[in-house]
């Protein structure tokens, strides 16, 4: 595929960039700035962003920036749902057959997307999730530590052998995905899902960055709350699970 090619709006890109975002109208236009500069030219590939009913303007930001950006689309939450039917929604709509996805905070890298495909090309066709790793996290001290702490209780209960399952980063294939078990908060367990499905995931090191502006929409308390109902839920899907290969009989 030539580079005048690559540079155009795809109907069947390859790879299709999900952001979820809730009030963040001042990162939006960087955030789509530095994805197009990090994947124009190299990948045929779509920009999904899921606004989950902003109360500021960052869906009038998304729909000044449409007029500019060929590959950007927009889609709008009636209600607020949450990141994880923010994301789902943004998959369901993607045309991409590999979706990666970046937090709407700007604290992601759209330049490490190009280090994850990078790992993609030298994989087993059995890993389906390449998952972000923040080795060195630009959050407040009590944020590492709460992340710390809970990443220790979840990989000692699920065993997903995933040192950072929170990175909000990841690169995975579009139908895996979806034939998930959905449920609220599942974008913080999916090597753990990913694994009961029969697949693998590898983690690898991506940059993080501080929040330039905006404030975070949780806080430590909340989610650890959440976490505990999450993780009972979650070990018992793959308690519950079923994975068996098959095959089709050939007419005789």
């Amino acid at each position: 595929m030539t580079a005048e090619q690559l540079d155009k709006p795809h109907t069947n890109p390859e790879l299709s960039v999900v952001v979820p975002v809730f009030n963040e109208q001042d990162n939006v236009a960087p955030l789509v700035g530095e994805i197009v500069a990090a994947l124009r030219g190299k990948i045929p590939f779509e920009i999904v962003y899921v606004d989950d009913c902003s109360k500021d303007n960052s869906l009038a930001v998304l729909k000044d920036l449409m007029a500019t950006t060929p590959e950007l689309r927009v889609i709008q939450h009636v209600n607020q749902s949450g990141q994880s039917t923010a994301v789902r929604n943004g998959v369901k709509a993607a045309r991409g057959t590999w979706i990666a996805t970046l937090d709407g905070d700007g604290q992601n890298d759209p330049a490490d997307i190009p280090k994850l495909l990078d790992a993609r090309a030298t994989a087993d066709s059995g890993i389906k999730l390449f998952a972000g790793w923040r080795v060195n996290r630009k959050d407040t001290g009590s944020k590492r530590w709460a992340s710390k702490f809970a990443n220790a209780i979840r990989s000692r209960l699920l065993r997903d052998e995933t040192p950072d399952t929170g990175c909000g980063i990841k690169l995975f294939e579009r139908d895996v995905f979806l034939d998930l078990p959905y449920f609220n908060h599942m974008h913080r367990y999916l090597p753990a899902l990913v694994k009961r499905a029969g697949w693998q995931s590898v983690s690898v090191p991506v940059n993080h960055r501080e929040r330039s502006t905006g404030v975070s929409k949780y806080n430590n308390l909340g989610r650890a709350w959440v976490g505990l109902a999450d993780l009972r839920g979650v070990g018992w899907l793959i308690k519950r699970s079923k994975v068996t290969a098959i095959r089709e009989v050939p007419r005789a």
